[in-house]
């Protein structure tokens, strides 16, 4: 399996709310709020964007809806914001946002459990007991790809145990790279998408398939405890 880096020139969510600080109460200094800013330009580099802003807190508005059917356009608003939940987690960005499963979600927010936990998850019984896990079995580095010279590496912790892919064929990376913010399902080779699938590391939502690891940009650790 390979990963790469994405080209992608999505838009992400229009605005977000940020602050240059993690504790709500040194929020409320002051200065530290930065306000409702606008995240123009490619959802590859509004992470990028917001933290050289001197963003660390960001709240994303509305709610992500797993929920949304097969219907276009509410796919890939909802991909879009998964993307950047995704990337601001791997700055080690709190996150705050919500999140709406759908009612056979089964164990999608298992699938997403290595992302920042959103504030509140609406959707089938049991979403709280689902919240309270996600909460207390999040760190940073659950689920995350690194690349080396010749092949790409994934390291998922997500189901209790390591579980390590590695791969250097490039039809998984260019795979990876298109994948990395959303692409039409059969827009992939098929073999490829199968292999994603039956590992979770693709999460389908519509008519949309969404790469779910993040390549890290702040290590927990060194990188070789990992």
């Amino acid at each position: 399996m390979t990963t790469g880096t994405s080209t992608s020139t999505t838009p992400g969510p229009a605005t977000v709310l940020a602050w240059r600080d993690y504790d709500p109460a040194a929020c409320e200094l002051p200065g530290m709020f930065l306000g409702e800013l606008a995240t123009p330009g490619p959802l590859s580099g509004a992470s990028d964007r917001l933290w050289h802003l001197g963003a660390r807190r960001v709240r994303l508005p509305g709610t992500v809806d797993l929920s949304a059917g097969t219907d276009p356009a509410r796919a890939a608003a909802t991909v879009n914001a998964l993307s950047l939940v995704r990337d601001l987690t791997a700055r080690a960005v709190l996150v705050e946002w919500d999140l709406r499963l759908g009612p056979a979600a089964g164990d999608d927010w298992q699938v997403l459990s290595h992302l920042q936990p959103p504030r509140r998850i609406e959707g089938p019984a049991g979403s709280d007991e689902a919240l309270t896990a996600w909460r207390r079995g999040h760190y940073l580095c659950k689920c995350l790809w690194r690349k080396g010279p010749g092949f790409v590496q994934i390291r998922d912790r997500r189901w209790g145990e390591l579980r390590r892919f590695t791969a250097d064929e490039p039809e998984y990376e260019a795979a990876i790279e298109r994948l990395a913010y959303g692409a039409p399902a059969p827009s992939v080779p098929s073999a490829v998408l199968d292999d994603f699938r039956s590992e979770r590391l693709v999460l389908d939502v519509g008519p949309l398939a969404w790469w779910v690891p993040y390549r890290i940009s702040r290590w927990l650790q060194e990188s070789m405890a990992i």
